[in-house]
Protein backbone atom coordinates (compact mmCIF):
# COMPACT_ATOMS: atom_id res chain seq x y z
CA UNK A 1 0.00 0.00 0.00
CA UNK A 2 1.56 3.26 -0.98
CA UNK A 3 0.28 6.29 0.11
CA UNK A 4 0.75 9.20 -2.07
CA UNK A 5 0.99 13.19 -0.43
CA UNK A 6 3.05 15.58 -1.72
CA UNK A 7 6.07 13.23 -1.52
CA UNK A 8 5.86 9.39 -1.67
CA UNK A 9 5.09 7.17 1.51
CA UNK A 10 6.09 3.64 1.89
CA UNK A 11 3.08 1.94 4.06
CA UNK A 12 5.77 1.63 7.39
CA UNK A 13 6.46 5.45 7.16
CA UNK A 14 2.58 6.02 7.34
CA UNK A 15 2.14 3.73 9.83
CA UNK A 16 4.77 5.14 11.91
CA UNK A 17 3.19 8.89 11.62
CA UNK A 18 -0.05 7.02 12.54
CA UNK A 19 1.29 5.43 15.59
CA UNK A 20 3.03 9.29 16.23
CA UNK A 21 -0.31 10.86 15.97
CA UNK A 22 0.49 13.01 13.27
CA UNK A 23 -2.93 14.22 12.12
CA UNK A 24 -2.49 14.23 8.34
CA UNK A 25 -2.21 10.45 8.84
CA UNK A 26 -4.63 9.83 11.03
CA UNK A 27 -6.96 11.81 8.65
CA UNK A 28 -6.02 9.84 5.53
CA UNK A 29 -6.56 6.45 7.44
CA UNK A 30 -10.10 7.58 8.56
CA UNK A 31 -10.89 9.24 5.34
CA UNK A 32 -9.84 6.18 2.85
CA UNK A 33 -11.59 3.70 5.60
CA UNK A 34 -14.87 5.36 6.83
CA UNK A 35 -17.10 4.28 3.63
CA UNK A 36 -15.77 0.61 4.16
CA UNK A 37 -16.62 0.73 7.86
CA UNK A 38 -19.42 2.80 8.94
CA UNK A 39 -21.68 -0.18 6.93
CA UNK A 40 -19.91 -2.89 9.14
CA UNK A 41 -21.15 -0.77 12.42
CA UNK A 42 -24.21 -0.37 11.04
CA UNK A 43 -25.23 -4.00 11.03
CA UNK A 44 -24.23 -4.34 14.92
CA UNK A 45 -26.41 -1.21 15.66
CA UNK A 46 -29.63 -0.30 16.65
CA UNK A 47 -29.63 2.83 14.75
CA UNK A 48 -26.93 5.28 12.88
CA UNK A 49 -26.24 6.93 16.03
CA UNK A 50 -24.85 3.98 17.31
CA UNK A 51 -23.13 3.09 14.33
CA UNK A 52 -21.26 6.09 14.65
CA UNK A 53 -20.67 5.37 18.03
CA UNK A 54 -19.42 2.26 17.33
CA UNK A 55 -17.06 3.75 14.51
CA UNK A 56 -15.59 6.51 16.50
CA UNK A 57 -14.89 4.13 19.45
CA UNK A 58 -13.40 1.65 16.90
CA UNK A 59 -11.11 4.34 15.26
CA UNK A 60 -9.67 5.39 18.14
CA UNK A 61 -8.23 1.69 19.10
CA UNK A 62 -7.18 1.67 15.81
CA UNK A 63 -4.88 4.50 16.64
CA UNK A 64 -4.18 3.76 20.03
CA UNK A 65 -3.26 0.34 18.39
CA UNK A 66 -1.54 0.74 14.95
CA UNK A 67 2.07 -0.38 15.99
CA UNK A 68 0.52 -4.00 16.41
CA UNK A 69 -0.73 -3.89 12.87
CA UNK A 70 1.84 -5.94 10.60
CA UNK A 71 3.05 -3.96 7.76
CA UNK A 72 2.31 -5.55 4.65
CA UNK A 73 -0.97 -7.48 5.76
CA UNK A 74 -4.09 -6.21 4.63
CA UNK A 75 -4.83 -3.45 7.01
CA UNK A 76 -8.60 -2.99 6.23
CA UNK A 77 -9.38 -6.32 7.65
CA UNK A 78 -7.17 -5.07 10.30
CA UNK A 79 -9.41 -2.31 11.14
CA UNK A 80 -12.94 -4.35 10.20
CA UNK A 81 -12.03 -6.93 12.85
CA UNK A 82 -11.09 -3.52 15.55
CA UNK A 83 -14.50 -2.83 14.60
CA UNK A 84 -16.12 -6.06 14.93
CA UNK A 85 -14.57 -6.48 18.11
CA UNK A 86 -15.56 -3.02 19.58
CA UNK A 87 -19.19 -3.49 18.01
CA UNK A 88 -18.87 -6.98 20.69
CA UNK A 89 -17.45 -4.66 23.52
CA UNK A 90 -20.61 -2.25 23.30
CA UNK A 91 -23.15 -5.15 23.13
CA UNK A 92 -21.68 -6.52 25.95
CA UNK A 93 -21.48 -3.23 27.92
CA UNK A 94 -25.36 -2.33 27.20
CA UNK A 95 -27.08 -5.93 27.13
CA UNK A 96 -28.20 -7.41 29.59
CA UNK A 97 -27.31 -10.92 29.62
CA UNK A 98 -30.47 -12.90 28.98
CA UNK A 99 -29.93 -16.92 28.60
CA UNK A 100 -32.38 -18.20 26.12
CA UNK A 101 -32.08 -22.07 25.42
CA UNK A 102 -32.43 -24.12 22.47
CA UNK A 103 -35.07 -26.27 23.73
CA UNK A 104 -37.15 -22.88 23.66
CA UNK A 105 -36.40 -22.39 19.88
CA UNK A 106 -38.99 -23.25 17.21
CA UNK A 107 -37.27 -24.77 14.29
CA UNK A 108 -35.12 -23.23 12.00
CA UNK A 109 -36.46 -20.97 9.13
CA UNK A 110 -34.50 -20.09 6.31
CA UNK A 111 -35.01 -16.98 4.46
CA UNK A 112 -36.82 -17.47 0.63
CA UNK A 113 -33.99 -16.14 -1.64
CA UNK A 114 -37.29 -14.56 -3.68
CA UNK A 115 -37.80 -12.64 -1.07
CA UNK A 116 -34.34 -11.56 -0.03
CA UNK A 117 -33.99 -10.37 -3.49
CA UNK A 118 -36.57 -8.00 -3.92
CA UNK A 119 -34.72 -6.07 -0.76
CA UNK A 120 -32.15 -3.31 -1.39
CA UNK A 121 -28.63 -3.42 1.01
CA UNK A 122 -30.60 -0.21 2.83
CA UNK A 123 -33.31 -2.90 3.80
CA UNK A 124 -31.47 -5.23 5.13
CA UNK A 125 -29.84 -2.90 7.11
CA UNK A 126 -33.05 -1.75 8.35
CA UNK A 127 -34.30 -5.54 8.98
CA UNK A 128 -31.05 -5.96 11.03
CA UNK A 129 -31.57 -3.31 12.66
CA UNK A 130 -35.16 -4.26 14.04
CA UNK A 131 -33.69 -7.22 16.11
CA UNK A 132 -32.68 -7.10 19.80
CA UNK A 133 -29.28 -6.57 20.30
CA UNK A 134 -28.45 -10.08 21.20
CA UNK A 135 -30.03 -11.10 18.17
CA UNK A 136 -28.27 -8.84 15.70
CA UNK A 137 -24.48 -9.95 17.07
CA UNK A 138 -25.06 -13.43 17.14
CA UNK A 139 -26.45 -12.97 13.53
CA UNK A 140 -24.46 -10.89 11.93
CA UNK A 141 -20.75 -12.80 13.80
CA UNK A 142 -21.75 -16.41 12.57
CA UNK A 143 -23.42 -15.28 8.62
CA UNK A 144 -21.78 -12.26 7.68
CA UNK A 145 -18.51 -12.70 9.82
CA UNK A 146 -18.31 -16.28 9.79
CA UNK A 147 -17.78 -17.15 13.50
CA UNK A 148 -18.68 -20.91 14.47
CA UNK A 149 -20.94 -21.49 17.91
CA UNK A 150 -18.57 -21.71 20.30
CA UNK A 151 -16.75 -18.55 19.26
CA UNK A 152 -19.59 -16.65 19.31
CA UNK A 153 -20.58 -17.71 22.73
CA UNK A 154 -16.86 -17.02 23.98
CA UNK A 155 -16.84 -13.15 22.34
CA UNK A 156 -20.39 -12.26 23.74
CA UNK A 157 -20.51 -14.58 26.86
CA UNK A 158 -22.90 -16.72 26.57
CA UNK A 159 -23.26 -20.91 25.91
CA UNK A 160 -22.95 -22.73 22.86
CA UNK A 161 -26.92 -23.52 22.63
CA UNK A 162 -27.63 -20.08 23.56
CA UNK A 163 -25.86 -19.04 20.37
CA UNK A 164 -27.59 -21.29 18.36
CA UNK A 165 -30.94 -20.61 19.83
CA UNK A 166 -30.50 -16.64 19.37
CA UNK A 167 -29.58 -17.97 15.39
CA UNK A 168 -32.99 -19.84 15.12
CA UNK A 169 -34.87 -16.75 16.70
CA UNK A 170 -32.95 -13.64 14.87
CA UNK A 171 -33.65 -15.77 11.43
CA UNK A 172 -37.44 -16.41 12.42
CA UNK A 173 -37.90 -12.95 13.31
CA UNK A 174 -35.87 -11.62 10.19
CA UNK A 175 -38.49 -13.41 8.13
CA UNK A 176 -41.50 -11.85 9.91
CA UNK A 177 -40.06 -8.50 9.16
CA UNK A 178 -39.31 -9.29 5.81
CA UNK A 179 -42.38 -10.91 5.31
CA UNK A 180 -44.21 -7.24 6.89
CA UNK A 181 -42.22 -5.07 4.68
CA UNK A 182 -43.01 -7.18 1.63
CA UNK A 183 -46.45 -7.00 2.61
CA UNK A 184 -46.40 -3.28 3.15
CA UNK A 185 -44.76 -2.53 -0.43
CA UNK A 186 -47.08 -4.58 -2.60
CA UNK A 187 -50.21 -3.11 -0.47
CA UNK A 188 -48.72 0.62 -0.63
Amino acid sequence: MEFTLQYNVTEEQFIEACANYESWAQKILYEEHYGMMFPVCCRYAIDEEQALDILHDGFIKVFKNIKRYKVGTSIAAWIRTIMVNTAIDQYRKNTKRRVEEIDTAIGVCDLSPDVVSDLSAQDVLICLQQLSPGYCAVFNLYVIEGYNHREIGDKLGITESTSRSNLVKARTKLKSIIAKMNIQRYEG
